[in-house]
C-alpha cells in the first residue's frame, strides 16, 4: 500500500527526467490529473494521455526537454506530507509569490490552482509542492 500517492507522481516525474524517458505511468487519481494539468499548462511537461485499465487508469506523463536535451523541470519538491500537512494562509501565499522562481500548487476550496492564482483570488490552502 502506498501512504503518499502525490509524492510517488513526484518521484516518477523527476526521475524519469533525470533518465531522459520520453514518458512516465503513473496510476491515476483526480488530484494528480488536476497536478499534471496544472504543469502541462505552465510548460513543464508535454502532455498528459490517459490510459484505461481494469483498475483505476494510468496516466502517462510526456515529459519536456529543452534544445540542448536538459529536463525543463529543475526541481520538484513534495512540500506538504502525511505527516506533516502545510497549510498557508492567503497572507503567507502572497508573500512567498514575491520572492520565488517557478511555482507550487495549492490545494484550496477553490480547487487545484497556483500560488499565483490563490494570491489572485486571495484564498489559502495546502501546499502541495512546488516546481522550478
Amino acid at each position: 500500500m502506498m501512504t503518499d500517492p502525490i509524492a510517488d507522481l513526484l518521484t516518477r516525474i523527476r526521475n524519469g527526467s533525470k533518465a531522459k524517458k520520453n514518458a512516465v505511468d503513473v496510476p491515476a487519481s483526480g488530484l494528480k490529473k488536476e497536478i499534471v494539468r496544472i504543469l502541462q499548462e505552465h510548460k513543464y511537461i508535454n502532455d498528459m494521455v490517459e490510459l484505461p485499465d481494469n483498475k483505476q487508469g494510468i496516466l502517462r506523463v510526456y515529459l519536456r526537454y529543452n534544445r540542448q536535451d536538459e529536463p525543463v523541470i529543475r526541481g520538484l519538491v513534495r512540500i506538504s506530507k502525511p505527516g506533516l500537512r502545510q497549510y498557508y494562509d492567503s497572507e503567507k501565499i502572497v508573500n512567498t509569490t514575491h520572492n520565488m522562481r517557478g511555482l507550487m500548487i495549492v490545494s484550496t476550496s477553490s480547487g487545484v490552482i497556483t500560488n499565483y492564482e490563490a494570491a489572485k483570488k486571495g484564498v489559502g490552502g495546502e501546499m502541495l509542492c512546488r516546481c522550478w
